[in-house]
């Protein structure tokens, strides 16, 4: 097969635990080969859905074995409840049932479901295993599958249960995205604007010019995912642990994590990406009511996110949403809170964003209640 679209290299520099994310077409047929030059004689644990299975699974094991990787795949359902305690176990005695050992390694094939709960077991089956991200969604390549972050869903939200576990390689596929449903493209490329509108004015700018070419494929595709896989890589090099700068990447997610909870994780209602794209436009309109930036400014995102296709409103969740004081407990519950102090990531303008500390729960709780009515 001839390469007719050059890959991408991007590099997460993390000393001694530094890793590549390999960026373009037939990744999956070259996996095997990737692996073993990086890692001679490890065997791995393939875990993957069901819906990813019937497509890309078998080409992945064919790839491993042409590469000399042994492997014992694991299928799981898709979907975000599947990011539970009894599958982690389930995965974790996949693991030590194969026997493999600490030098060995989890490959997660999928999106950040997969991904997020393959990391975490490899995070801790016998202390800490080697982990290869295969992501096949577009969020998971731009996102869940760069930084190490891993782990699993509680009843009082999302992600609270986890590790930090980097990955000793990813590889993004570029071919795979043809495969998606337009819908999870859509909900990936939220998470791609989003790097615009944290700290990089003129990529947004690009990706409003560009995003028919994005969704299209071919060059354009693989240059956004590089430049947000850049972006994540540069912050997680500065603050790996998100004790600081780092947090910038929750740019919509505390409002996003909030209605992905009150919808009680039904992919049917809300996917992740979705609830992050109307977190962006919340997140942007409560800065403008707290007079940090221009309302043109949140209008400005809006449009875009609606010309793609996402969800911007509240009201554009179907079903209804529980009361204010429902919502207001899940966001009370998200990981940069602290003390109890509300935090969010708030914005001056476009690629402005910063961390804001102590936000007045009363001024997020009217600033709800209004948008609810909206």
């Amino acid at each position: 097969m001839i390469q007719t679209q050059p890959r991408e290299t991007v590099r997460v520099d993390l000393g001694e635990r530094s890793y590549d994310i390999v960026i373009g077409p037939g990744l999956i047929a070259q996996a095997g080969a990737e692996i073993a030059a990086r890692n001679p004689g490890v065997r791995c644990a393939v875990i993957t859905d069901r819906n990813v299975a019937a497509t890309h699974l078998d080409a992945l094991l064919a790839s491993l074995a042409a590469g000399g990787v042994e492997a014992v795949p694991l299928v799981l359902e898709p979907g975000e409840k599947t990011k539970r305690f009894e599958e982690l176990i389930r995965v974790c005695d996949h693991v030590l049932g194969a026997r493999l050992e600490r030098g060995d390694a989890v490959v997660a094939l999928g999106g950040g479901v997969i991904g997020d709960l393959s990391g975490f077991a490899a995070g801790i089956v016998r202390r800490g295993m080697g982990f290869i991200q295969i992501p096949t969604s577009l969020l998971a390549q731009v996102d869940s599958s760069v930084g190490g972050k891993t782990g699993i869903n509680a009843s009082q939200g999302k992600n609270l249960i986890g590790v930090f576990h980097q990955p000793d390689l990813v590889l993004a596929d570029s071919d795979v995205l043809d495969t998606l449903p337009i819908r999870e493209f859509r909900a990936g490329y939220a998470e791609v604007a989003k790097y615009g509108l944290i700290d990089r004015p003129e990529f947004f700018a690009w990706l409003e010019k560009n995003w028919r070419e994005v969704f299209s494929g071919g060059p354009a595709r693989i240059q956004a995912i590089a430049t947000a896989c850049q972006a994540k890589a540069e912050v997680v090099a500065a603050d790996e642990r998100e004790h600081g700068a780092r947090a910038l990447l929750n740019l919509g997610h505390t409002f996003g994590h909030a209605l992905e909870a009150a919808t009680e994780y039904d992919g049917r209602r809300l996917v992740h990406g979705e609830g992050v794209a109307i977190g962006m436009v919340l997140a942007y309109e409560f800065s403008a009511r707290m007079n940090l930036a221009s309302p043109d400014d949140a209008e400005r995102v809006r449009r875009h996110l609606d010309e793609v296709g996402l969800p911007t409103r509240m009201s554009d969740i179907e079903g209804g949403l529980p009361a204010t004081d429902i919502l207001m407990k899940a966001i009370a519950q998200d990981k940069k809170v602290r003390r109890g102090d509300l935090t969010f990531i708030l914005t001056r303008g476009i690629g402005q964003s910063f961390i804001a500390d102590n936000v007045p729960v009363n001024e997020v709780f009217r600033f709800l209640e209004d948008k609810r009515a909206s």
